[in-house]
């Protein structure tokens, strides 16, 4: 069972790893049309686990409040926003749809970038420890297999953030394989936020339900501030960000009622 929950931590970082690979085959990245498609599909995903996989059962955990058992789930998701919104104003980066440098920071655009990539890995790395976290203290809330989608819709987004780290770097005259290691790195604060918070599981088990709502909210913050924006940026024509948005959604709300 352990190796199986250590399986299910590793697959996001798994589609960092296979997006920093583009810079070995692909001369000018992941298209655009693919980029919009990924994001889409991994929005719709992080947004409907936000609500089934997270939100709900923090609701359920809490049915011992009565009419009041909302508060944790409303409490943890703004504390989760309010978290990612201080990080998103402290922390140096560039936004993953933006395209000149701005006079936030001094540091260079592609340093930028990967701290905004390294930035929301780590709420998600958190999500997913959440959601295998409950499932080992047998709730009977989460599921492993919709623990599994969870971190199977992570990855999907994964995989062009892995891009966006190594290729500008290799066009940047650094050796293929450091543009590499530096993608692969942007994504390994994931796995370790994972296995911290599934760690200390035993030790949070009293405020699960705001952790849970916790997680929602910065994965829905992660949704609106970046993955949206970058699946309609450029051309107002994004419809196959919006319908891959949808059949992510559609796909991840199926699953969590099936398996749930």
């Amino acid at each position: 069972m352990l190796l199986r929950i250590l399986e299910g931590v590793l697959i996001p970082f798994l589609g960092t790893t296979l997006g920093a690979l583009c810079v070995f085959f692909l001369k000018n990245g992941v298209g655009a049309k693919t980029t919009k498609a990924l994001n889409g599909f991994a929005g719709g995903v992080m947004v409907a686990a936000s609500v089934w996989s997270l939100l709900i059962p923090a609701i359920d955990e809490s049915a011992h409040l009565g009419a009041l058992s909302f508060v944790p789930a409303v409490v943890g998701f703004f504390l989760g926003i309010f978290f990612l919104f201080l990080l998103d104003k402290v922390i140096p980066h560039t936004h993953l749809n933006e395209q000149s440098e701005g006079p936030r920071s001094r540091l260079g655009k592609n340093t930028m970038l990967f701290f905004a990539v390294t930035l929301h890995n780590i709420p998600e790395g958190v999500a997913i420890g959440v959601v295998f976290a409950s499932f080992l203290t047998g709730g009977g809330e989460i599921s492993l297999a919709e623990a599994f989608a969870l971190s199977i819709g992570i990855g999907i987004q994964n995989f062009p953030e892995g891009a966006i780290i190594s290729m500008p770097l290799a066009s940047d005259n650094r050796s293929r394989t450091k543009s590499f290691l530096w993608g692969v790195l942007s994504g390994i604060v994931e796995p370790i936020s994972a296995l911290l918070t599934i760690l200390f599981c035993e030790l949070l088990l009293p405020i699960f339900p705001y952790l849970l709502a916790f997680a929602a909210g910065a994965m829905i913050f992660v949704v609106v501030e970046e993955l949206i924006p970058e699946m309609t940026d450029g051309d107002h024509k994004a419809d196959i960000g919006t319908i891959m948005f949808s059949l992510g959604f559609a796909i991840m709300m199926s699953l969590d009622v099936a398996l749930g």
